[in-house]
């Protein structure tokens, strides 16, 4: 599946000349028979039969339960709407899901209500969500745009990071504004030797500079020193616009938890990973992992302006401790004392600055007349023993 999909990007630019980095990316991950995420399970710890990364509800089942409170206070706050949709983006392997509907089943009427919606193109991984999710009523989505009508309750963990981004240098020697868009072409067309041949490679370049750029970069962006380099990603501000819209007219909130700076800031993000390691983005793709930091400043702008209030970003640490976590880890220790070691360990792993606490950031979006969402502001005592264990 690799070589056919390296084949298939050597026609394409040997027809084409050139393709923007986000249209490489689309490539590597989603191609329907070659893409990374269309062809296996890239989840798990290192090992001979591990996968690439750990996510955070593989780290510890105390997130997704903690994910499931968020969604029950939510739930409350908006008058506990009957139907509510539960919507994740990107599930994975379906964990995150299956941990918080568990954590929540006995609180009163909140399953009744749920009609929970899985956004996924993945054909391997509906499968995995399908296992573990075969005790609920599951409707799965090709995108966001087929989520139905009705107030909604949104998940997305480290979804908007795999999302394509466009990059963009800037050329001029004043910060000016001439912006030169990245892209990748075949290896002997980025070279100055152009008539010895180099098959099989890509390679980055520049784009002629377009004043049209200039409207593309973030405002707090446009004037960064020559060599700067700017990350957009056209698709998830255009969600973060869909479900600023949605939540401007219909009752609902969304949680958006990823790496990136609360701010928005220059430089390359782009990286590939491949078994628990650093790999070259251009190399064999399909077969690693991409991904790219996520501006929470442009996507929480764009959603605003769409109609919807943002709160945040805050880092996880901090949203996960307002949520409970501690109690929890205490709770599952009692019941399981030879974990307890375990247990202390995914906790902090989740919430130690050093750790996954400062490298993510949570965002929630909610209806402009809704007061800041839980773990945005201290979480009600009577909710927050709502979870049980396995």
């Amino acid at each position: 599946m690799p070589q056919s999909l390296l084949h298939h990007l050597l026609t394409r630019l040997g027809r084409e000349g050139a393709m923007t980095v986000a249209d490489f990316m689309g490539e590597a991950l989603t191609h329907p028979a070659a893409g990374y995420y269309m062809h296996g399970d890239p989840f798990g710890a290192p090992g001979p039969v591990g996968g690439d990364f750990v996510t955070s509800p593989e780290i510890s089942q105390m997130f997704g339960e903690l994910i499931g409170i968020w969604c029950v206070d939510t739930w409350v706050r908006l008058g506990r709407p009957d139907p509510c949709l539960l919507v994740e983006l990107g599930p994975g392997r379906g964990t995150l899901m299956a941990d918080a509907l568990r954590a929540t089943r006995q609180v009163p009427g909140f399953h009744a209500a749920l009609q929970v919606h899985l956004v996924e193109i993945s054909p391997a991984l509906r499968e995995r969500q399908r296992e573990a999710l075969g005790a609920h009523d599951v409707t799965w989505l090709d995108n966001v745009g087929q989520i139905p009508e009705a107030p909604l309750l949104v998940i997305a963990n480290e979804f908007f990071d795999a999302l394509p981004v466009r990059q963009f240098e800037q050329t001029g020697s004043d910060g000016a504004g001439d912006w030169a868009e990245r892209v990748v072409v075949l290896a002997d067309t980025a070279k100055a030797n152009v008539g010895k041949k180099d098959d099989g490679k890509l390679a980055f370049a520049l784009a002629a500079p377009s004043p049209a750029n200039r409207a593309l970069i973030p405002a707090p962006l446009r004037g960064a020193a020559k060599g700067a380099v700017v990350e957009i990603c056209p698709a998830a501000l255009n969600i973060a616009a869909f479900l600023g819209h949605r939540l401007a007219r219909q009752p609902g909130a969304a949680l958006i938890i990823d790496y990136g700076p609360a701010e928005s800031t220059p430089g390359p993000t782009l990286q590939a990973l491949r078994r628990h390691r650093r790999h070259e983005v251009l190399d064999a793709p399909g077969t690693a992992d991409l991904t790219a930091h996520v501006d929470f400043q442009s996507l929480a702008q764009r959603a605003v302006a769409a109609g919807c209030a943002a709160h945040g970003p805050v880092a996880p640490g901090a949203f996960l401790t307002a949520l409970g976590i501690e109690v929890r880890a205490a709770q599952l220790a009692e019941s399981a004392p030879a974990a307890a070691t375990a247990l202390t360990a995914a906790r902090r792993r989740l919430t130690d600055p050093a750790e996954m606490g400062s490298l993510f950031k949570a965002l929630a979006l909610t209806p402009r007349e809704l007061p800041p969402a839980a773990g945005f502001e201290p979480l009600s005592p009577a909710l927050s023993s709502k979870s049980e264990g396995r």
